[in-house]
């Protein structure tokens, strides 16, 4: 009797002695995986840096590598222990696809995001016009981009979005053209409305000398000749260049005497339009 109860408490140790030296194997697998994981991003990120790649990106593939070798530190672990780790790694492929079902939205997102980052159309600080909504870039994010508009009003959307619509930005080209028109009376000396204007909008602050401001006549209505005044300036003066280039044909022509379409000329105009 002593004797199997020896036997018993002789196996009892040597398990235990057992599994305690694979847990303790497993801590310091743990540990030195971690802390090899660790090096091999901050490697990464340095490698990176040196490349000058956008700092977004880094996060995306740090993240996206130390997400890969983490999962790999965790099957070596189970392998170990004698897991059967292709179950395991059916299992995990089984919940990535149950996860990316139901984050298809975020996913998309991410995905959008990474390109952005990459084929760069725009950065932060650029007056871009995405998906229907226009505004200064302030962060490019992992699944949204966030804008400023024009009424100071910070708006996130979705890099899918943004993604898959028109993408029109604003700051990538040097100048912008300034898109108005100027109204003349039927009896008023077009050519001599012309050569003032083009004269009074090229002297204003921020106008472009190169290419130099079109004035010409765009169309005719009841009241008289249109004319187009397009003024060239950079993105940042886009406005005020807009709102005096107006007050100057409203000035200019008033000044010189150029007679004024009538009130009653211009509602027929509008009716028939």
């Amino acid at each position: 009797m002593e004797q199997e109860i020896q036997h018993f408490s002789d196996l009892i140790v040597s398990y235990a002695t057992e599994a305690g030296l694979k847990i303790l194997a497993a801590i310091v697998l743990w540990v030195v995986g971690r802390w090899l994981i660790g090096l091999v991003g901050r490697m990464l990120q340095t490698a990176l840096h040196r490349q000058k790649v956008d700092p977004t990106l880094m996060r995306y593939l740090g993240n996206f590598v130390a997400i890969a070798l983490n999962i790999v530190l965790v099957v070596a672990i189970l392998g170990y222990f004698g897991v059967e780790t292709t179950s395991f790694a059916a299992l995990v492929a089984g919940v990535g696809i149950a996860i990316g079902a139901a984050w298809g939205g975020l996913l998309s997102n991410f995905a959008a995001g990474a390109f952005l980052i990459v084929l760069k159309p725009f950065k932060v600080g650029d007056f871009v016009t995405v998906a229907g909504l226009t505004g200064t870039v302030r962060e490019i994010g992992m699944f949204a981009t966030a804008l400023d508009t024009p009424d100071n009003v910070m708006t996130l959307i979705g890099n899918a979005k943004i993604f898959g619509d028109t993408i029109q930005n604003f700051s990538t080209n040097p100048y912008r053209r300034v898109e108005l028109k100027c109204q003349l009376a039927g009896s008023a000396d077009h050519v001599a409305a012309m050569h003032l204007l083009r004269d009074q909008v090229a002297a204003l602050p921020n106008v472009m000398k190169d290419p130099a401001p079109q004035v010409e006549i765009l169309e005719f209505n009841l009241v008289g000749p249109v004319l187009a005044v397009r003024p060239f300036c950079h993105n940042d003066h886009y406005w005020q260049v807009y709102f005096d280039a107006n007050r100057v044909m409203r000035e200019a022509l008033g000044e010189a005497g150029f007679p004024s379409p009538m009130p009653s000329q211009l509602m027929i105009t509008r009716n028939a339009e």
